[in-house]
Order: C-alpha cells, then sequence, then structure tokens
C-alpha cells in the first residue's frame, strides 16, 4: 500500500521537486549581485522598511549576508508555504480525495485493516516529502556554494529539516481532518486559515502583546524560533514538531477507524 501510494503521488511530488528547485536557483542565483549593493539591501537599507513590513517578513535582515539572505527570502515565508501546499495536496489524495470521488468505498471492502490503510498513506505521505525535501537541499547547497553564500551545510541541513518537519505537521493535520470527515475543501480550509493565522501570531504578534502568546499553538513558533542558520538544529523545537504530528496521524487512524465510509 506505501508503494502505491508513492506511485499516485510520483507525478506531484516530482512537479513539487522540479518546482522548489526551479525557485532556490533563481533566488539564490541572484545572491552575488544583492552582496555587492550594501547601500540597497545592507542592515542599514532593511533598517528603513516600515516595521509592520519588517515583522511580517521575519525582520527582514541583512541581505548581504548569506544566513540573513537565506532567512529573508528562502526559509522565512516561501518555502515553508509552498512546501506546506505541497504536503496538504498531496495528504488530501490519501483519503478525502477519493472518498469524495467514490473509490474509496470500494477499497474499504477488501480484506485491508483500516488502522494499515492510514497509516500507510501517512508513510508515503512522510516518504514523498523527505524525497522532496532531499531534492531541494541538494540544489540548494549547491547553488549556495556556487553564489558564496557563506553558510555551512549543517546549517542548511538544520533550516531544511524544519522545513520538512512543518510541511509534515500540515500534512498531517489534512490527513488527520480528511479521514475524520472525508471532506477535502474542509480539510484544506483547516490547513490553511492555521498556517496564515499562525504564521501572523509569531512574526506581527512579536509587536502586539494582545496575540503574543498565541505563538505556544502555531507550529511556525517551534520552526523559526530556534534560528537554525544561525544556531544550528533546535532539537528541542523540532521535537515539538516531530511530536505533535506522531499525535495527529494516530488522530487520523482512529478518526478513521470508527467513522462509516459509506459501505
Amino acid at each position: 500500500m506505501i508503494a502505491k501510494s508513492l506511485r499516485d503521488y510520483r507525478r506531484s511530488l516530482i512537479g513539487w521537486a522540479i518546482g522548489l528547485s526551479a525557485f532556490m536557483m533563481m533566488y539564490l542565483g541572484v545572491y552575488s549581485s544583492i552582496k555587492q549593493s550594501p547601500d540597497l539591501y545592507g542592515a542599514q537599507a532593511m533598517a528603513k522598511f516600515p516595521g509592520a513590513l519588517k515583522d511580517l517578513m521575519g525582520g527582514l535582515q541583512d541581505f548581504t549576508s548569506g544566513a540573513g539572505y537565506l532567512q529573508s527570502v528562502v526559509y522565512q515565508l516561501f518555502v515553508p508555504f509552498l512546501f506546506i501546499a505541497c504536503a496538504m495536496l498531496a495528504a488530501n489524495r490519501a483519503i478525502a480525495q477519493p472518498e469524495e470521488a467514490g473509490t474509496l468505498e470500494l477499497i474499504v471492502t477488501l480484506p485491508i485493516d483500516r488502522k494499515r490503510l492510514v497509516l500507510d498513506r501517512f508513510a508515503a505521505l512522510a516518504l514523498g516529502l523527505l524525497a522532496v525535501a532531499a531534492v531541494t537541499l541538494l540544489v540548494t547547497w549547491v547553488m549556495a556554494e556556487a553564489v558564496g553564500i557563506g553558510v555551512t551545510f549543517d546549517r542548511i541541513l538544520a533550516a531544511h529539516t524544519g522545513v520538512l518537519l512543518l510541511g509534515l505537521f500540515f500534512g498531517t493535520v489534512t490527513l488527520a481532518v480528511g479521514a475524520a470527515t472525508g471532506r477535502r475543501a474542509l480539510a484544506t480550509t483547516v490547513v490553511g486559515g492555521w498556517a496564515l493565522l499562525g504564521y501572523v501570531v509569531v512574526t506581527i504578534g512579536k509587536s502586539v502583546e494582545a496575540i503574543a502568546w498565541l505563538k505556544w499553538v502555531s507550529p511556525f513558533h517551534y520552526y523559526a524560533e530556534g534560528q537554525p542558520l544561525y544556531q544550528g538544529l533546535p532539537v528541542g523545537d523540532y521535537l515539538v514538531l516531530a511530536g505533535a504530528t506522531a499525535v495527529l496521524a494516530l488522530t487520523a487512524v482512529l478518526a478513521f477507524d470508527r467513522r462509516d465510509v459509506g459501505v
């Protein structure tokens, strides 16, 4: 079942791997010219941006430094949300999409344990996202070396691990909602809303005390708070993401096992 699920995902995952790699190559490819323009992209230039915009973009750090450029342009907003979208679309294909199409009813009539079905599809989701992350990590590292980013491989690996865990978390949320309801639109809405609000809380929330406390329920807090590009692998924060993902996977298994799928 894992192999079949991976075959079902393969075209989508290959497309996402190519698209994300192209994004990395495009944005990292211009770093050399940015590094040579400190008047336009240095710390003093970034300080002129409005405070709300700086908060939303994670502080808009010095673009001329390798770590600052990677953090602000690559790992702060665009790549995490693209990876979340990839995970969400793949996870919807596990339960909700085939149920809405009417094909899941045929599968559950076969002598296949429901718990095993969900676990296998979760495993396929995790392996598929891992493959996309591995490809894009390689592209990022090669490009970083080519343009002289000056960030060591272990720091890039730490940041990329966070992207993988964040994507897998939201992918598992999608899987759990789909397993509990069989509704793709609802799963997409829940994930989209949680991701957007979670990002706002940990960025703008730094300047707004009324919502600052909500950071503890935002996956983005555990993704970015440890600043892996500067400080290395934040083991504690990443373990929280991994643990929450495991709980959500168990929730998906139990929810699907107890629900009437129409047979």
